[in-house]
């Protein structure tokens, strides 16, 4: 593992509170339903994408801002289990942000989130600059990349990585209505962040939000101008599409499972991505770009698959490296 580029992972590590008698596969609550009743589990999409990448047998940090409280620690404790190296993880004195997550009958998560003072966006100057020196790929995304005041600290650090050429800069918008409102405001931030980053990974609904009649490869022509190198599109079961400049457009196929819930799916596809990526000695912004078409597929296609094994398992649990070959051999 010490010889695989090292990927660092920014934003926010909170608790998701789940249905606690979620039936799998059923699409409901199992037995009498207990609407009170609820699971704390570790979540947020930086969070995610960070315990994907480490059960890829990845070399990967993440930098949260980890209050000491018991939510907080159950956050470290769960990080460290699954060995993510928190070296670099500010502890902080304001309490862990939650997101209240409901579950309709086909298992699709919807999330109602309570963030107002909490640790996530509170990042200083000092608490950024300590970024690990060896980073090759920098990921960043949701919540953290558009909320105040510590948005524009990342912000910032992804513009002096691309600058300066140290990282492959990574960015997913992670789009939440309920909490941005407006479409044009939002659009803005987001276009920010595309103008930093090497890498765009959205969702259809990503982008159907914030450019409402515009289809997705108008979309990412838009984000390829604003100097991204490549843009993916997930499209839920019917794959992702791959837009880069001067090139036609490629769609990657889905996988048919049986869905227990889409809770971290589009999380465990960037984890499997940027894994993908960086296994191909993709993990440089010049190798990115001349990157063949048909290696670059085969890192979508694990992404693909990554995300499908999560959403046939409860919350957002992806898998191993080995539970990833072992599916990749299957028909």
């Amino acid at each position: 593992m010490s010889e695989l580029p090292r990927l660092t992972v920014i934003g926010e590590a909170l608790i998701d509170l789940v249905p606690g008698d979620w039936e799998v596969g059923r699409g409901r609550l199992a037995g009498e339903a207990q609407p009170g009743r609820y699971e704390a589990r570790p979540g947020g999409s930086p969070f995610n994408v960070a315990v994907g990448l480490a059960r890829l047998e990845h070399r990967v940090t993440l930098m949260a801002r980890l209050a000491d409280n018991p939510f907080g620690r159950l956050l470290r404790e769960h990080a460290t289990a699954e060995r993510v190296d928190l070296s670099h993880a500010p502890a902080a004195a304001e309490p862990t942000t939650l997101a209240v997550v409901g579950l309709d009958r086909e298992g699709r998560a919807s999330y109602d989130f309570y963030l107002e003072g909490t640790a996530d966006w509170q990042w200083s100057a000092d608490e950024i600059a300590r970024m690990p020196d060896d980073t090759a790929v920098f990921h960043m995304g949701s919540l953290a990349s558009w909320t105040a005041p510590g948005d524009e600290k990342v912000y910032d650090a992804a513009v002096r990585l691309r600058r300066d050429g140290r990282a492959l800069v990574s960015y997913d918008p992670n789009v939440r209505p309920a909490l941005q409102r407006d479409p044009g405001q939002a659009r803005a931030l987001v276009e920010r962040s595309v103008g930093a980053a090497h890498l765009v990974k959205a969702s259809r609904e990503d982008a159907e939000w914030l450019y409402a009649g515009d289809g997705l490869q108008e979309v990412s022509r838009r984000w390829l101008e604003l100097g991204a190198l490549l843009v993916i599109i997930t499209d839920g079961p019917d794959g992702a599409h791959l837009f880069r400049a001067g090139s036609d457009p490629v769609r990657r196929p889905g996988r048919r499972v049986q869905i227990a819930d889409t809770i971290g799916a589009g999380d465990a596809f960037t984890a499997g991505l940027l894994g993908g990526l960086a296994l191909r000695g993709l993990h440089a912004p010049e190798q990115l770009r001349r990157c063949p078409p048909g290696l670059l597929a085969e890192a979508v296609d694990d992404a693909v698959l990554v995300s499908a094994l999560t959403c046939e398992r409860v919350g957002a649990d992806p898998p191993t490296r080995a539970e990833l070959a072992r599916s990749q051999l299957s028909p």
